[in-house]
């Protein structure tokens, strides 16, 4: 039988990976917020 590799990740890689993920949560509640405030201003107009 063949030995499973394990997979060692540094403390830089996880770090990395974290902060892009941040950002495009961030992004994507910007996004959200931006949209729903558009909505309600429309409602709030009209």
């Amino acid at each position: 039988m063949s030995k499973p590799e394990l997979h060692q990740k540094t403390e830089i890689e996880d770090s990395n990976s974290l902060k892009g993920t941040l950002i495009s949560v961030s992004v994507v509640g910007l996004v959200i917020l931006f949209t729903w405030f558009g909505v309600w201003n429309l409602f709030l107009t009209r």
